[in-house]
């Protein structure tokens, strides 16, 4: 792997868990949102990565095919809502509620997105780690020239 790729790997991890942990915060935020514009309470969301995977016929893959091997890096595929139901808590005099007086809670467990944070919050730092590596690694084989 060259150089750069492996920068491109480290940079492309970091925006991903970056945009992970948004989520995650957005999902904390709206755990007791019972209505949203689309009706009924809040769903949450969770983020799906994927390998970044170069066109095959590109300049741009031809080029790094030779200069170094495979793709590199990762990317957000898609951010898929949960359907699953919330629960029912028994609040009759909530605007919310249906006509048994139970109101449907957002299906947000606070403990899940606290521990989904630490390792997204863990990984944002293997990566700002391995970018640094990198750049330390540049900087000493810089100077071995000089």
């Amino acid at each position: 792997m060259s150089f750069f790729g492996s920068l491109d790997t480290a940079a492309s991890g970091l925006t991903a868990q970056r945009l992970r942990l948004d989520v995650i915060s957005q999902n904390m935020a709206n755990a007791n949102t019972t209505r949203t514009e689309s009706g009924g309470p809040y769903k949450r969301k969770a983020v799906v990565f994927e390998q970044i995977k170069n066109d095959a016929n590109s300049f741009g893959s031809i080029l790094k095919k030779k200069t170094q091997s495979g793709s590199n890096g990762v990317r957000v595929a898609e951010i898929v809502e949960d359907q699953s139901q919330g629960t029912l808590v028994y609040d009759p005099g909530h605007a919310d509620a249906n006509e048994d007086g139970y109101v449907e809670m957002p299906n947000v467990n606070i403990v899940d997105e606290m521990v989904n944070m630490i390792s997204a919050s863990r990984s944002y730092e293997a990566n700002i780690n391995s970018f640094n590596s990198m750049q330390s690694m540049f900087t000493k084989a810089l100077e071995i020239g000089k």
